[in-house]
C-alpha cells in the first residue's frame, strides 16, 4: 500500500509518500480501506514528536479515518452491530491513518449511516465527540448556560458552536480578525477578536457574574485567563496544548520549539483544590485517546451526533481537502492558521 511516512521528527517537509507494508490486523482488529482522513492538531504534534506515545520514525501518523471494511474479527463482543465486510465506517486510530489501509481495534470502529458522506464521516468523530463529551457528559451544560469557545472557527470549535446552538446555549467565541464574519454566520452570539480584545474583559462585560464553561485547547497562560471567565459552577475544559506548537511546525528538538514549549509550560497555572472548592468551579481534562473501557459510551454519543446530523442540527465544515500525498501541504496550511473548520485528506 501507499502511505505518508514521517521520516524524522520535524516540519511538514519530513513527510515521504512511499510504499509501506500492508497492516496485519490482529485478532481484535478491523481492517479498513481508507477513503478519507480527518486531520487533527494532534497529527501535527505527532509529526513534530510532541505527542505522547508517538513511535520513533519512520512511522505513519493520523488518528481519524472513514472508509470501507475489508475484514472483521471472526467473533468480537465489542464490534458494533451490523459492521461486516463492505460496511461504511468511521474509526479512531492511535496512529497509521495516513495510508490506504489501516487496522483498528474493533471497539474503535463505528458504523456510518447511509445519509452521511464519508468526507463528513472523517470530520466528525474526533471533533464532535470531543465537544459533545466535554459539554454534555463531563460538563452537563443546560439550556441557557453560557460558554466561551476558543478557536471557534476550527474543527472542534465549529462542532462546539453547532452543539451549543442545538442545546440553546449563549455562545462566546474567539478567532482571528479574518474569521469574525464566519463566527457570526455560524451563530456565535459574541464574537471576540483575540488579537485586538482581551477575551476575559469581553466575557465579563456581558456576564459580570462569570460563565458556566470555557473550552480551551491553547494552554500556557491561556488556561489561567480562561479560568478568570468562570463564575460559580463554572467548568474549564482543557483538551489541547497548541501554545507549544508554532507556525513553522519544527520538531521538538529545534531551539524555537524547545523555547516555546518550555515557556508555555512555565506559564501553565496550578489549580489549588481548596480554591476550586471555595469558588465552586471545576477543571476538566478531555483526551479521546485515553478513554479505554469507555468505547460504548463514545459509541452512544456518536449515535446521538449522527442523529443530530440527520436532523440538520450539526454538519462539519470542511475548510479544504487535499489528496493524501499532499499531507505536507495540508499541515503547512494548518500551521499558518489558514484553516476554517476541518481539513481532510482524500485517498484515491
Amino acid at each position: 500500500m501507499r502511505a505518508m511516512v514521517v521520516r524524522r521528527f520535524g516540519p511538514p517537509d519530513v513527510f515521504e509518500w512511499r510504499e509501506a507494508p500492508d497492516p496485519q490486523p490482529g485478532p481484535d482488529d478491523v481492517l479498513i480501506r481508507v477513503k478519507c482522513v480527518g486531520i487533527n492538531f494532534a497529527d501535527l504534534l505527532q509529526r513534530m514528536g510532541l505527542y505522547p506515545g508517538t513511535p520513533r520514525p519512520p512511522f505513519i501518523p493520523g488518528m481519524e479515518v472513514a472508509g470501507m471494511v475489508e475484514s472483521v474479527p471472526s467473533s468480537h463482543p465489542h464490534l458494533a452491530p451490523g459492521i461486516q465486510k463492505g460496511s461504511r465506517v468511521a474509526a479512531l486510530a492511535s496512529f497509521g491513518a495516513y495510508a490506504e489501509r489501516v487496522a483498528v481495534p474493533a471497539e474503535h470502529v463505528f458504523g456510518v449511516p447511509e445519509g452521511v458522506p464519508l468526507e463528513d464521516a472523517a470530520a466528525i468523530p474526533v471533533n464532535y465527540l470531543t465537544a459533545y463529551h466535554a459539554m454534555f457528559h463531563m460538563g452537563n451544560l443546560q439550556p441557557g448556560d453560557r460558554i466561551l469557545i476558543h478557536g471557534a472557527a476550527g474543527g472542534v470549535g465549529i462542532a462546539a458552536v453547532q452543539l451549543a446552538r442545538a442545546r440553546q446555549l449563549l455562545i462566546f467565541g474567539t478567532a482571528g480578525p479574518s474569521k469574525q464574519d464566519l463566527l457570526r454566520q455560524i451563530g456565535v452570539d459574541h464574537p471576540i477578536d483575540y488579537t485586538r480584545e482581551d477575551f476575559v474583559g469581553a466575557v465579563r462585560r456581558v456576564a459580570a457574574d462569570g460563565i458556566e464553561m470555557v473550552m480551551d485547547p491553547i494552554g500556557g497562560k491561556s488556561f489561567a485567563r480562561s479560568y478568570q471567565c468562570l463564575g460559580p459552577t463554572g467548568r474549564l475544559v482543557v483538551y489541547g496544548f497548541s501554545a507549544a506548537a508554532g507556525p513553522e511546525g519544527a520538531s521538538r528538538t529545534s531551539p524555537s520549539s524547545l523555547w516555546r514549549g518550555l515557556r508555555a509550560l512555565a506559564q501553565m497555572p496550578r489549580f489549588n483544590p481548596l480554591r476550586l472548592m471555595r469558588q465552586n468551579v471545576a477543571v476538566i481534562g478531555v483526551h479521546l485517546g485515553r478513554m479505554k473501557g469507555k468505547e460504548a459510551l463514545l459509541g452512544r454519543q456518536l449515535e446521538e451526533i449522527f442523529r443530530m446530523y440527520a436532523a440538520g442540527q450539526v454538519k462539519p465544515v470542511i475548510g479544504k481537502t487535499f489528496p493524501l500525498e499532499a499531507a505536507a501541504e495540508a499541515h503547512r496550511f494548518i500551521h499558518a492558521r489558514q484553516n476554517i473548520g476541518k481539513v481532510v485528506l482524500k485517498v484515491a
